[in-house]
């Protein structure tokens, strides 16, 4: 089933893409996600240019980015500076299971949504929190993006990087920020259940600093154990396995290698690419030889994969009992018959009748994807939603003259 969540409302204060994409999730889930707006032009992500790529040159009338963090959901756009709007969003808070925000505390303070304000609308209310940097010491008031946040302060790129090239490396749009949207979405559903079990409502914290800390967890437990700024690692193409790395094909694709019960699988591997040598050969077997010998080794298995096209390296490959995989563009894995099979991309049609695809939070239950859906226009339910929380249409009609909605 994949309405896990169905009966819970989510009400989200948030924009761009980190915290927001933990509310995508969580209405893959089943729950209903309100998406509030202000009156000012909305999430920036809605205007958000990524490689050039501009929503006025795409085929369909979709903004790829809105559609990864916000489908699913309803849009209200409501100015909460103003008496109207605070009303209203105390309406909303007042009707929600989760209050989700990536409003630093200076600005929540300012709107009157400190965590006492809101428990005064809705004492029952899960209030979730994503931030840059915690909710704790000098710089929770600090803002922060994946890229600063997630992948430098982390340590994520010094880790990642190669000690011999030239620039650390590089993320793409929203990379930390998709892994710390599923872990906060991860935790309002503890937190759902902990309520359900006690009736006590607790805050939810998480931010991109801890989420990229989690990512490389190994290396900062290994910097504290042996006083190391990483774990060692060789010059970039290389590997202390040659079992456990990448090699380059002769149309210039590349194979990634996972033998890491290499001493069980290195004969059959070896006799299977056509290199039987390999595998009786005494610089090679057993593993500690082979780490002892890898620049010889991986010398041998470049030399040997550059030998044919990726398309007949599959099928050579294609019975091997180890672990390994093409490294696939983007487009390839849209058309991954396992991605399809599981249902990890949603089709979604726009109002023109034409199709795209976005991806599916990462959790299913009962092997059920999400239906379809897709993301809202900038308030595009705020009449219907404030119809719902009671409003009549002379309420309406009011607070749109005073500019508090839409």
């Amino acid at each position: 089933m994949s309405g896990l969540l169905n009966g819970i409302r989510v009400v989200e204060l948030a924009s761009w893409t980190y915290v927001p994409c933990g509310g995508a999730a969580l209405a893959d889930w089943g729950a209903e996600v309100i998406k509030v707006e202000d009156t000012a032009g909305g999430d920036p992500c809605r205007n958000l240019v990524v490689g050039g790529l501009t929503p006025e040159s795409s085929p369909v009338r979709a903004n790829f980015m809105m559609e990864l963090g916000n489908h699913g959901k309803r849009s209200i756009g409501v100015n909460i500076k103003s008496e109207r709007g605070r009303a209203i969003i105390g309406k909303l808070i007042a009707s929600a299971d989760v209050f989700l925000t990536n409003w630093l505390p200076g600005p929540l303070e300012r709107a009157g949504l400190t965590v006492p304000q809101i428990r005064e609308f809705n004492p029952n209310v899960v209030i979730a929190r994503g931030s840059g940097h915690g909710s704790r010491g000098a710089e929770r008031d600090r803002g922060g993006f994946d890229a600063a946040s997630y992948l430098a302060r982390a340590g994520v790129a010094y880790a990642l990087s190669p000690s011999d090239v030239e620039y650390p490396v590089t993320q793409g749009p929203a990379f930390g920020d998709l892994q710390g949207g599923i872990t906060l979405a991860g935790g309002i559903a503890a937190a759902l259940f902990h309520r359900e079990r006690t009736g006590r409502a607790p805050i939810v914290d998480s931010s991109l600093l801890a989420q990229g800390m989690w990512a490389i967890a190994p290396d900062i437990a290994a910097a504290d154990y042996y006083g190391v700024d990483r774990i060692p690692a060789g010059p970039a193409g290389t590997a202390l396995n040659p079992a456990v790395n990448r090699y380059k094909t002769r149309d210039g694709r590349w194979v990634q290698l996972m033998l890491l019960q290499t001493d069980r699988f290195w004969q059959g591997f070896c006799e299977r690419i056509g290199r039987s040598d390999l595998a009786t050969d005494e610089r090679f077997v057993p593993l500690s030889n082979l780490v002892a010998n890898q620049e010889a080794a991986t010398a041998e298995l470049r030399r040997t994969f550059a030998e044919r096209d990726l398309s007949e390296w599959q099928k050579t490959l294609a019975d091997e009992p180890a672990v390994w995989a093409t490294l696939a563009s983007p487009r390839e894995v849209l058309d991954d018959p396992q991605v399809a099979a599981n249902g990890y991309l949603m089709d979604v049609t726009d109002d023109t009748g034409k199709h795209y695809r976005t991806v599916c939070a990462p959790v299913q239950f009962d092997e059920t994807p999400p239906p379809p859906s897709h993301s809202p226009e900038y308030g595009e339910h705020t009449e219907a939603i404030l119809l719902e929380l009671g409003l009549d249409w002379d309420d309406i009609t009011a607070a749109k003259d005073d500019g508090a909605i839409l």
